[in-house]
């Protein structure tokens, strides 16, 4: 993926988490039309179930309930602050910066004992998200 195409991509992805928990912030109904399709069908909670919570948490400030529900909206939240921001400036100044981290990431989580590890941990917590019962 080229840098532009990867820039708009994650823009769009990022506008669409926005949009996605301001919905979920003021939709207050009890009955829940949309959530996680996996848990629908299986009963199960997915490795996810909970990030769009403990997101909304991390933005009002409670960082450890935040880490309690679901310890991967730590790392949506921080990708929803810094890489919006990482890309406007690479825009202003004309440079590639985030392209260049993003294709030194991919290329160490690639790496094979990394890759397993990382694998491990969504494994965990699939297995803490099907312990709390989400």
């Amino acid at each position: 993926m080229k840098r532009n195409q990867l820039y708009i991509f994650l823009l769009i992805v990022i506008g669409l988490g926005y949009c996605w928990l301001i919905y979920s912030s003021t939709n207050h109904s009890t009955t829940k039309p949309l959530g996680c399709f996996f848990k629908k069908i299986t009963r199960y909670p997915c490795p996810s179930c909970g990030t769009t919570r403990s997101v909304s948490l991390l933005f009002q400030g409670d960082f450890f309930q935040a880490l309690l529900l679901n310890p991967f909206g730590i790392i949506v939240w921080i990708a929803m602050l810094v890489i919006p921001i990482w890309i406007v400036i690479d825009f202003s100044k004309k440079s590639a910066s985030f392209y260049a981290f993003y294709k030194a990431a991919e290329r160490y989580i690639s790496k094979k004992p990394i890759a397993l590890f990382l694998i491990l941990l969504v494994l965990l917590n699939w297995y803490w998200n099907i312990k709390k019962n989400i």
